[in-house]
């Protein structure tokens, strides 16, 4: 019997996903089996090692975007990234809004937050 459960997301961009991962201490693995429950394993197109005794698979979904997969049994996987993925979805949405406001020529700050959410200030040329 399985115990893994597989969520859709809007994760599309490898690289800010890398970036959320590396600042999360985790790392990111190309072609790799995801572990699970009592030495199950899923196959993903790529895996989030985790420190813990389970990972997570990410397999490209029909309309570009990447599923995350993960056997979520006893709150290992939420313990290192967040309750349903939370804080590494933050973290993607960060490096990802970065990214693309670089490429259009903006600085951007970054603040953390009294509640854990993070603040991005985009500024202009000449702001």
């Amino acid at each position: 019997m399985s115990h893994f459960t597989t969520i859709k997301t809007q994760i599309k961009d490898i690289e800010a996903l890398r970036l959320a991962c590396r600042e999360l201490g985790l790392t990111l693995l190309q072609n790799a089996e995801a572990r699970g429950y009592y030495e199950n394993k899923t196959k993903g197109d790529y895996v989030i090692r985790l420190k813990g005794p389970y990972d997570i698979a990410l397999n490209k979904q029909a309309d570009g975007s990447y599923g995350l997969t993960s056997d979520l049994w006893n709150g290992h996987v939420e313990n290192e990234v967040g309750q349903g993925y939370g804080k590494l979805l933050q973290l993607y949405g960060v490096h990802k809004a970065t990214a693309e406001a670089r490429k259009k020529g903006l600085s951007v700050l970054r603040r953390q937050q009294q509640n854990g959410s993070i603040k991005l200030v985009l500024l202009g040329v000449g702001a």
